[in-house]
């Protein structure tokens, strides 16, 4: 066993070791709560025609209120998050993108004043965090001559719907490409790369695996990818979907809040936990299954990866697996690929101590692969 191997914690997918405890929670009635939530769902089935002004139904409304006052709240908090310093030579908007199932998905942009496009990068955010604290990444980039477009997955940021709940992570890859072809038809000839950062990574790369979407991109760039995600107990794997489907917003108030620490730098993790929009609660039971169920897709499909990329990971990662992205870069069909594994570091790898010279890896790697396609 190697080093990195043995040196695991129980893995989680971006949500700070907030999978574990949510499935060790299911473990001691394992076959009860199979039964019962079986039965449950079969006795729901049979009474879905809820009767106009019953209870369940002013539930239902009241609890829609309260998720449309807590997304203009958080909308509001993610305008006013700073976009990086204003020296006059990046230009910057937000705005809002319709999703393919007509969310409002709140967005972020950073161009260069001066110069000429090289290309665009579209950044993919974390699992429980937005696209503004990709600010300092995206200034960096366009000082390098690249524009940058980033985007709130559903329930997170300034996006529609309820902080941390993930209905569905494929909703996030359909709404992935079709903001990719948005940009792409807003800024034709201009050479586009997608970013993704641990659950995000693990959305990129299911999109690129989309023919449409491959052919849009140069190459798509991974950061702490969540490629490797499995339940602590196999049975596990079995009941998830029954509680996802039955209670999906069910929060596990036993998982760890904070979870591991995922950057080397004390500021950093301070700025992280104190941000508003950055989802700290309990993990919610269809987002931990989504996050099972596309981990076991992206694995099984290693070998059908085609698309230019670039996995970058760090060997102390305790949330996601380093050796996962060490046998991706390993199996993957793809012509153009490349893997560096950073010795000692952590899980956000932009937030590092050193996250300036990992950007540039990041630049060196997209210049590269622009000049390889002339």
């Amino acid at each position: 066993m190697s080093s990195i191997e043995s040196q695991m914690e129980p893995l989680t997918s971006g949500a700070s070791n907030r999978i574990i405890p949510l499935l060790k929670a299911f473990r001691g009635s394992l076959i009860f709560v199979y039964t019962f939530f079986l039965s449950f769902l079969l006795f729901v089935r049979r009474n879905r025609v809820a009767v106009p002004g019953s209870p369940k139904k002013n539930l239902k409304k009241r609890w829609l209120v309260r998720e449309e006052e807590d997304t203009f709240r958080r909308r509001e908090l993610a305008q006013d998050v700073g976009m990086g310093r204003d020296d006059g030579c990046c230009r910057w908007n937000t705005s809002i993108f319709y999703g393919v199932r007509n969310n409002a998905l709140f967005c972020r942009s950073w161009f260069p004043v001066f110069g000429d496009l090289k290309g665009i990068m579209i950044i993919i955010h974390g699992l429980n965090e937005h696209s503004g604290r990709y600010a300092d990444f995206a200034r960096q980039l366009t000082l390098c001559n690249f524009g940058v477009y980033a985007m709130d997955w559903i329930g997170h940021g300034g996006s529609d719907g309820l902080h941390g709940y993930v209905p569905s992570l494929d909703q996030v890859v359909a709404d992935t490409g079709a903001f990719l072809e948005s940009i792409k038809s807003e800024n034709p000839g201009i050479p586009c790369f997608l970013f993704g950062h641990s659950t995000g990574g693990a959305v990129v790369l299911k999109a690129a695996s989309h023919p449409q979407i491959e052919a849009m991109v140069e190459g798509v760039i991974l950061t702490s990818p969540a490629l490797r995600v499995k339940p602590s107990h196999p049975i596990v794997g079995a009941v998830a979907p029954i509680f996802s489907l039955v209670a999906p917003r069910f929060q596990f108030k036993g998982a760890n809040k904070r979870g591991i620490p995922v950057s080397r730098d004390p500021a950093a993790l301070v700025a992280k936990y104190s941000d508003p929009l950055v989802y700290t609660g309990p993990i919610r039971v269809r987002t931990g299954h989504e996050i099972l169920r596309i981990s076991s897709y992206l694995m099984r499909n290693f070998k059908s990866v085609t698309v230019p990329f670039f996995v970058l990971h760090g060997t102390a990662d305790k949330v996601t697996d380093p050796l996962a992205s060490q046998d991706l870069y390993n199996k993957a069909a793809s012509e153009f690929k490349d893997i560096k594994l950073y010795d000692g570091f952590l899980h956000d790898l932009l937030f590092e101590p050193e996250r300036e010279e990992i950007a540039q890896d990041i630049i060196n790697w997209m210049e590269k692969r622009l000049f390889n396609n002339i």
